[in-house]
């Protein structure tokens, strides 16, 4: 009766959040006494999950399952979960899993709880610490089904390694032609970039760069940082940088360790949308903008004077420190 935790890959390759649910699950199985297994699809080396406490992997090789496929994969996972007789199943909260849990609950017939922020306050009954109000607010949620899906929130939980080995076994799941009712004809992958999904830090410009030329500082600082783009949403809505660049509550969700906003106000749907980010720090020529009430750190100025500055010090740091 291990918990089962669904590990995301790309391209073969497993992401940071992926090593952060299967941290979570380890510790929700020991306090149910309990181990973890993860199924995985189509992955390369799935050796260093037990570093992060997995006790054994579900590997699925399947060419049909190479893009993700919400369907497939949940019933696919649905399978898993019987095989293993799991009660606690544990996703992350990337946008396929928010595809994905809704169909997963409905298989299972199971209690689902989103944006979990910490370990259950109980198993018996099962009680999950939630964000709620755009990460303004926490809940607790009761789930009283036999098969409970919890999903764990983006930088929440952390990365802590148990130091023990994982084995695998192939897992091959029944998947018939009604689960293949969407197919993904081709994909389309920004390179040589940092995701805003993936980053530890984000830069962000608004408006108060004036025009997509201005961009190239933003740019700069992310380089220096290894950190993710990002703009508001009138920035994108006037076609300065592209939409996939929109961070806020109509845009991408943002749960980065830092995040930087430069020339933005701090409309309410803005904030909402990076409230989940650790720190905030806030560069603007008005004093009176919202942005800095939420804001862990402010620098009141011209972007186009303190900006260049900050990445030539920044720059400095990084070279004596290399």
């Amino acid at each position: 009766m291990s918990v089962l935790v669904y590990i995301e890959s790309e391209q073969g390759k497993f992401k940071k959040a992926s090593y952060e649910v299967a941290s979570y699950a380890k510790e929700v199985a020991g306090m149910m006494d309990t181990s973890v297994t993860a199924i995985t699809f189509n992955a390369e080396d799935t050796g260093e999950l037990g570093t992060y406490g997995v006790d054994k992997v579900l590997k699925v090789s399947n060419e049909k399952l190479s893009n993700f496929n919400a369907e497939a994969y949940a019933d696919a996972i649905k399978q898993a979960a019987k095989k293993e007789g799991s009660k606690v199943v544990v996703l992350s909260q990337s946008a396929d899993s928010k595809y994905l849990a809704p169909l997963l609950a409905v298989h299972l017939e199971a209690g689902y709880a989103s944006n979990a922020v910490a370990l259950p306050e109980s198993t018996e009954p099962f009680t999950v610490k939630r964000n709620s109000f755009t990460n303004k607010a926490f809940n607790f949620t009761k789930i009283t089904t036999d098969v409970k899906i919890v999903g764990l929130a983006k930088n929440s939980f952390g990365l802590k390694e148990a130091g023990g080995d994982a084995t695998a076994e192939e897992f091959s799941p029944n998947l018939t032609d009604e689960d293949f009712s969407v197919n993904v004809e081709s994909v389309d992958k920004a390179t040589n970039k940092v995701t805003i999904a993936d980053a530890e830090i984000v830069v962000s410009g608004g408006r108060g760069l004036k025009g997509p030329e201005n961009w190239g500082m933003i740019e700069e600082m992310a380089d220096i940082l290894g950190a993710a783009t990002a703009c508001s949403k009138p920035v994108s809505d006037m076609g300065w940088r592209p939409h996939s660049e929109h961070v806020g509550q109509t845009g991408k969700p943002v749960a980065s360790n830092l995040y930087i906003a430069i020339g933005i106000s701090g409309a309410i749907q803005h904030l909402a949308g990076i409230n989940a980010a650790k720190t905030k720090v806030v560069i603007n020529n008005d004093p009176e903008a919202p942005f800095f009430k939420a804001a862990d750190y402010g620098v009141v100025g011209d972007a186009f004077e303190v900006v260049p500055k900050l990445n030539e010090k920044l720059r400095e740091f990084k070279e004596k420190n290399a």
